[in-house]
């Protein structure tokens, strides 16, 4: 190797001693060209170390000259046929292309991304052909989280696998019209190809950490003895202006602390968002690298391609570095989208030196210098560092151009990501640029290419793929089925609690402790924990089953010496998260979607103040439902006046409006640990043993209170979403029927008490378990007599259990109005809602309830209300009603 020219280093401005700064520089200098890099590299990082030891600063930089990280001698020997590769890749770009265009074609709404996969092909082709291993019977296969819009480009490559037909290619973004199941969703979809997409992506921020929590979750299995260990890889595409979300760094530090080196993530940086440059005035690149390295990640620059090394060769004295730190993302940006002889007078000619290392090269032989990220023995090196580093997760940053090959229709254009089709000449410089065989009528009707199954191409896309075990990205849908747990588990918590007053999150936690227990379903218990064990009740589960971390416990607790101390183990059980919602949420859906990409059916557990489930991390949950996932989400401390003190960010009186948008969530409000234990062991049967797509939201309190024994009879109802509490013997009196969950039903039985005590009404008392579970069945009985309408009609549960009973009916709730609103439609007779709209306060529970008048007078006052409106009472019921009662009815409204 040729010693660097020192002088573009030297700065005589700050530098005391320039001629001793040259002798350490031509030391350094000596050592890179005789025992290569790595040696001063480390000899650097020992002369740092003695100099902090010694009490300097000496604060190192975390970012590298802009230039690839493997060097050219460091390269290895590409394992496959370039020129192969390079014609099936055109063909995936042509045919991922035409599926956008002729989509647009026909429907000029449906949309569809093609600039994305025009810069990412290669990334992509080098994957698929040399990294990516299918599931085989003696290797689990490697997880890859797609980026979302290069979708187009994944479903080409399908096409040409034999796997996608052209005729589903043809159903782009159309996936009622054709039938179900016939056409290819816009972005990776599990739910819409359930066959196919393994991880939903299309939410930006969200795939990186995911997979992320996924490759620390593939960690905890085999540490746990679940998954055999493998050197299964975790490999997520991103772009670069995805990183800017804060779910795409939240993970970044617990992938470097617990040194996931099953974690490669490809940032495809094309330098290029939606609108514009990603950073007009910096360098994304460097900044990433900063990021990146300071975490702890191992970071690989793969910036320029091949046709660059003999420039680097001869530029002796560092010219194109000097250069390239010099221009930022828009000026690289504008040089991709125009031509050699631009790049010449705007780039190389800044400098004579750096315009005389082009002066043999045309305007063409300059238009022709690849980024990295087009060229794949670049990529290829990238990808075989990663590979092959241990200790530390791999961050490749790939530059790329945006709309790569799309010439004035987008390529390195700001509306490039907008761009739907190509102008009919940029269609034909697509064709020669990429060498493809396509006629002029080809072009003009977009026609889809197929070199035939028995064609070169196919043969050697299928032998790539069988040598690394299969199709990827291939699901797997179904789950090994959990033999049924006994009932024996769940009946002591039908019993009453005696004298002792105990919360319902404090029963949940008791039953998960005794089924944790259970030498089946135990060890496939996964809590998760954000940092509250304690606030619910579960520090006793920390020495029982240990908290999760790769290396142990290496300290002595602080409480070590107590019977529930805080245990951290190599196979520890609980995952906690620290203050991390989102993290949490990650690690859940890996665990709740173990059964489709590693075959092992899991169940999560994740606990969480309810405040903070739905409302901050709602896009992770509509994830994890796309995903498939499966597992309860315990959202304790719930209730906008049972949690009381905490105030207004902390007071949840809305999350179930949220569960309900969600369809495959199964969201309960129970009142009563017995509620509690057959909504759990109703979710246990459903996910573990029958295989049905759906998680459960419980929303647990922390108000104590006797449990009751469960009625006989009552659990069909609990799981329905409604049942019969108590019904009043009096068949003489006006009648009530009263509805309440959660901690509120307390006060829907205390104001039955008092009509009857105070007014001669007689209230019978329901249990609404699940508004939302109620509105699915009435919405599902109402489609089906709008499409049979000579049939009987269905009647929906809620109308079936009230439709015989008398009387108007109230609902209150400790949420807002409109979740017991969900189901006014099927509600016979007269309907009012009590809930807890505002915002939430800090108090006492009575006084919050007096505020959000959902305690037993106003539910008292509205069933009055109600019997009087319908004529069951005479209005002179009424006249000092209010201040019997002792309510105030010039209070501030809660809604103020």
């Amino acid at each position: 190797m040729t010693p660097i020219s020192q002088q573009p280093i030297l700065n005589p401005a700050t530098d005391s001693d320039p001629d001793e700064t040259l002798d350490w520089l031509d030391s350094l200098a000596e050592v890179i060209e005789r025992d290569g890099l790595a040696r001063s590299e480390y000899l650097l990082d020992r002369l740092i170390e003695s100099g902090r030891r010694a009490g300097g600063r000496f604060h190192t930089r975390h970012t590298t000259p802009y230039r690839n990280t493997v060097g050219v001698e460091a390269q290895p020997p590409y394992p496959g046929d370039l020129d192969m590769e390079a014609r099936i890749t055109a063909i995936h770009r042509w045919n991922a292309l035409a599926m956008v265009s002729r989509a647009n074609k026909a429907h000029a709404e449906l949309g569809g991304h093609i600039a994305t996969y025009a810069s990412i092909a290669d990334l992509f082709e080098v994957g698929f052909n040399h990294f990516f291993r299918g599931a085989t019977e003696s290797h689990p296969g490697d997880l890859v989280y797609f980026q979302a819009h290069a979708s187009p480009g994944v479903y080409a490559r399908a096409f040409l696998e034999g796997r996608l037909s052209e005729d589903r290619l043809e159903h782009f973004r159309r996936e009622v019209s054709g039938g179900i199941g016939r056409g290819l969703s816009s972005y990776p979809h599990p739910t819409l190809m359930p066959d196919f997409w393994q991880f939903p992506t299309g939410s930006m921020g969200l795939g990186l950490i995911s997979a992320i929590y996924q490759a620390r979750f593939q960690r905890y299995m085999e540490n746990r003895g679940i998954g055999a260990a493998s050197d299964r890889r975790v490999w997520a595409f991103v772009g670069d202006g995805e990183m800017d979300e804060p779910e795409s760094l939240a993970g970044i530090s617990l992938a470097a602390r617990e040194q996931l080196d099953n974690m490669v993530l490809v940032v495809n940086c094309n330098l290029q968002r939606l609108d514009g440059p990603v950073r007009g005035n910096g360098n994304v690149v460097q900044e990433l690298e900063t990021l990146f390295a300071g975490a702890g990640w191992n970071v690989i620059k793969c910036l320029w391609g091949s046709n660059w090394d003999v420039l680097f060769a001869r530029d002796r004295e560092g010219w194109i570095l000097r250069r390239m730190a010099e221009a930022v993302d828009g000026e690289f940006q504008k040089l991709a989208a125009t031509d050699g002889h631009y790049n010449r007078e705007h780039f190389f000619s800044r400098y004579p030196e750096l315009a005389a290392l082009v002066a043999n090269m045309s305007d063409h032989d300059i238009d022709q210098l690849k980024r990295g990220g087009h060229d794949p023995a670049k990529i290829y090196a990238a990808y075989a560092a990663a590979v092959a580093h241990r200790g530390q997760p791999t961050v490749i940053l790939a530059q790329s151009t945006k709309g790569y090959g799309m010439g004035a229709s987008g390529q390195g254009a700001n509306t490039s990501h907008q761009t739907k089709k190509l102008a009919r000449e940029d269609l034909g410089r697509f064709r020669e640029r990429f060498g493809l065989p396509l006629t002029d009528t080809d072009l003009d009707e977009l026609r889809y290419f197929h070199p035939g199954p028995d064609s070169e191409e196919v043969r050697y896309l299928q032998e790539r793929r069988a040598a690394l075990g299969g199709y990827v990205p291939t699901r797997r849908s179904t789950a090994r089925p959990m033999p049924l747990k006994q009932p024996d588990i769940y009946v002591p918590f039908h019993a009453d609690s005696g004298d002792r007053s105990i919360s319902t999150t404090m029963g949940a936690v008791r039953l998960l402790n005794k089924l944790m227990r259970d030498s089946q379903l135990g060890p496939r218990i996964v809590p998760v924990v954000a940092d509250e064990a304690r606030t619910f009740g579960m520090q006793d589960m920390f020495r029982q089953y240990g908290i999760y971390s790769p290396w142990g416990q290496n300290y002595t607790p602080q409480d070590s010496e107590q019977l529930a101390f805080y245990r951290e183990d190599t196979k520890g059980q609980i995952l906690e998260e620290g203050i991390t919602e989102a993290g949490s949420m990650a690690s859940w859906i890996a665990a709740g979607t173990a059964y489709s990409h590693s075959d092992e059916p899991m169940l999560p557990f994740y606990i969480f103040y309810s405040m903070f489930g739905f409302q901050r991390v709602a896009d992770l949950i509509w994830n994890a439902a796309d995903s498939q996932a499966r597992g309860f989400l315990l959202g304790a401390t719930a209730g906008r006046t049972t949690l009381s003190g905490e105030g207004l960010q902390h007071e949840d009186g809305q999350s179930h409006i949220y569960a309900a948008t969600i369809p495959t969530c199964r969201a309960y409000d129970p009142a009563f640990g017995y509620e509690v234990a057959v909504i759990i062991e109703d979710g246990v049967r459903a996910m573990m043993s029958d295989g049905e797509t759906a998680f459960y939201y419980i929303t647990l309190y922390n108000e104590n209170y006797p449990q009751p024994a469960m009625p006989v009879g009552a659990e069909e109802g609990i799981r329905r979403g409604l049942y019969l509490l108590s019904e009043n013997k009096d068949k003489k009196a006006p009648r009530v029927q009263l509805v309440g969950s959660g901690s509120i039903l307390r006060q829907v039985q205390a104001a039955a008490a008092r009509l009857e005590a105070d007014f001669g009404v007689a209230a019978d008392v329901w249990s609404a378990t699940s508004f939302a579970e109620l509105r699915k069945d009435g919405l599902d009985c109402d489609r089906w007599n709008l499409l049979h309408p000579t049939e009987t009609p269905r009647t929906p549960w809620v109308t079936q259990q009230l439709s015989s009973r008398q009387g108007p009916v109230v609902a209150a709730t400790d949420f807002m109005r409109s979740y017991p609103d969900l189901v006014r439609n099927w509600v016979p007779g007269r309907f009012t809602v009590l809930g807890t709209d505002g915002f939430g306060r800090s108090d006492t529970r009575v006084a919050l309830r007096d505020f959000f008048e959902v305690d037993e007078r106003y539910i008292t006052l509205a069933a009055l209300q109600s019997l009087v409106a319908e004529g069951s009472l005479p209005r002179e019921t009424l006249d000092g009603l209010i201040e019997k009662l002792g309510i105030d009815a010039d209070k501030p409204s809660p809604l103020a």
